[in-house]
């Protein structure tokens, strides 16, 4: 292992313990297997953090939306899985980069939000090493930075209770893309402080969510097998026409760019 690496993993370890102590609350985030990383793994993440640092650096942004492609869902025609929100934290020397985002305990059906630097964000054992960035509207930049750096404010939208395929227009659970777009809606329309009235100012504003076709089988061997995954909040006559609705993160892509509200999305690698 070169000396560089060994510096970058003791930066990465430093960052770690930092986030730990950040987290909403302390345990957010933690994984169930005490594993050694992977040092191929370490490598890719830390050269894609590194791709992404300098690709917000040049966008001049202040807020962007984030995303990292954790899991292979290219059967239902997606490219990213999870996204947070990145801020540049001023009280970081130089300015460096932190990302808020919600995590899932474990594949249980509770989740809690996390804050950490661009590194511990891409090394989660990703399906791919790449990141999707859109950069936000200026106004919404200036509305979300005050936000992102408040824990108190962060949470109000907050819902403990998971669920993967989370209903975009229920309360019952939250999953991880619904809490940062509720979030943004909250941010951009301080009265929208409940769940119920930014999903109203987000179908308002024109949100529309992906639609997964899952079979009953599909449906029954999820719920079965995966606590983080439920059906009972989606309304009858679309779950049982094999129409599951849910925010993904193309959807939100799609909307930021439809609205004004962001820009072209850009890919990092």
């Amino acid at each position: 292992m070169n000396r560089l690496l060994k510096r970058l993993l003791k930066r990465f370890a430093a960052g770690l313990a930092a986030s730990l102590l950040l987290a909403l609350p302390a345990h957010a985030g933690r994984s169930c297997e005490q594993r050694a990383p992977d040092l191929a793994q370490v490598q890719q993440g830390l050269q894609l953090a590194e791709h992404t640092r300098a690709a917000l650096d040049a966008s001049g942004a202040q807020v962007v939306v984030l995303a990292r492609a954790g899991q292979d869902l290219s059967r239902y025609g997606l490219r990213y899985s999870h996204l947070g929100l990145a801020y540049r934290d001023g009280d970081n020397a130089g300015g460096g980069w932190r990302v808020v985002h919600k995590l899932n305990h474990c594949g249980q059906n509770v989740a809690d939000l996390w804050r950490q630097g661009l590194a511990q964000f891409f090394l989660d054992d990703p399906f791919e090493y790449r990141a999707g960035v859109v950069v936000l509207a200026p106004a919404v930049q200036v509305a979300l930075l005050p936000l992102l750096q408040d824990n108190a404010r962060l949470a109000t939208l907050h819902t403990q209770a998971y669920n993967m395929l989370a209903y975009p227009w229920a309360q019952t659970y939250q999953q991880s893309n619904q809490w940062a777009l509720e979030t943004l809606a909250y941010a951009v329309e301080p009265t929208a402080d409940t769940r119920q009235r930014a999903q109203a100012w987000l179908q308002f504003k024109g949100y529309q969510p992906t639609t997964l076709h899952l079979g009953p089988l599909t449906r029954l061997g999820a719920s079965v097998s995966r606590a983080n995954i439920r059906f009972d909040d989606h309304p009858n006559n679309k779950r049982f026409a094999d129409r599951i609705e849910t925010v993904t993160v193309d959807s939100v892509f799609d909307w930021l760019q439809r609205t004004g509200l962001g820009e072209s999305l850009l890919g990092v690698n």
